[in-house]
């Protein structure tokens, strides 16, 4: 007689054992089965035919790729890994399977886990027509760009994050990290980005109406650097949507549960999770490259 199906081999496995172990404890087999209602035949070729693992050569892998941040990955993520890196071809439903095997899963991000720092000030400055409206596509990197501050809580204080996001290449092109949300943070965030623009690029630079992006001086340093911004309309946090994409990824999978002894600690473990974001982080857009190798296809490659 022929077995079960795949899907409820480790299932049916499970429950074999649990009714063997109960009958050797003087338990009647027939009681147990019917309490269950499992066939006598599918108890005993259960029992004799134990789930075989899946991919189990490459356990070590996923394991690996799994635990290159804080707080883990998606199975999606690992079967850009094990494909790119691997060379294996492997789908993206196996890989989950083989997570629940191996016992590691990623947590899912609650919407109020996060509160977002709210730079919004009124009119105070230059403002600029949202011509980005949100079509974040771009073919290639230099094309579009966006920046935002985000705040990071600890019981030492605060700290705050401004990155410049190419939305191309989904790189971090330049950040600065601080304890404060000031004009020195955005001046040495645009120190340096604007050294690395192509020359004859002009980005769009797509920001919210926070009261940095309308400073006098900021905007000054875009237009003389031939980057157009863009601005989102107030209240609207979806028009800059690429942006709080890349900090609610970051705010998962380094920040989320974890303490740092130290603004110092934390400048310095948030640095190193933004160079595993552009040189390690496969991401689904970029068809399973990460940002750096993306980015080493384009004609402006170093």
């Amino acid at each position: 007689m022929g077995g079960p199906e795949g899907g409820e081999t480790a299932a049916n496995w499970e429950k074999a054992q649990i009714v063997a172990e109960l009958s050797g404890q003087g338990l009647a087999l027939a009681d147990l089965l019917e309490a269950t209602g499992m066939a006598r035949s599918t108890h005993y070729y259960a029992l004799g035919h134990p789930p075989r693992p899946t991919r189990p050569e490459l356990w070590g892998k996923a394991a690996e790729a799994f635990g290159r941040t804080a707080n883990g990955c998606g199975h999606r993520r690992i079967a850009m890994c094990l494909r790119e890196e691997e060379g294996v071809r492997i789908a993206d439903k196996t890989v989950l399977k083989m997570m629940h095997e191996i016992g590691i899963s990623c947590g899912i991000r609650r919407e109020t886990d996060y509160h977002r720092y709210n730079s919004y000030k009124g009119i105070v400055g230059e403002t600029f027509e949202n011509v980005l409206g949100r079509d974040f596509a771009a073919d290639g990197p230099w094309e579009k760009m966006g920046t935002d501050v985000t705040e990071f809580k600890q019981p030492w204080g605060k700290a705050y994050f401004a990155p410049a996001l190419d939305f191309g290449s989904c790189e971090i092109a330049a950040w600065s990290i601080s304890r404060h949300p000031d004009m020195d943070q955005q001046k040495e965030m645009l120190g340096m980005l604007l050294p690395k623009i192509p020359a004859g690029e002009h980005p769009i630079m797509r920001s919210d109406m926070g009261w940095q992006c309308q400073h006098k001086a900021y905007c000054a340093a875009l237009r003389e650097a031939g980057v157009v911004q863009s601005m989102s309309r107030k209240g609207s946090c979806t028009d800059n949507g690429a942006t709080e994409q890349l900090f609610g990824h970051m705010k998962d999978e380094f920040f989320r549960g974890q303490r740092f002894e130290s603004f110092e600690d934390f400048k310095e473990k948030l640095e190193e999770y933004i160079i595993h974001w552009n040189t390690r982080r496969r991401q689904v857009r970029l068809k399973g490259l990460t940002p750096e190798e993306f980015r080493n296809q384009s004609p402006y490659a170093a």
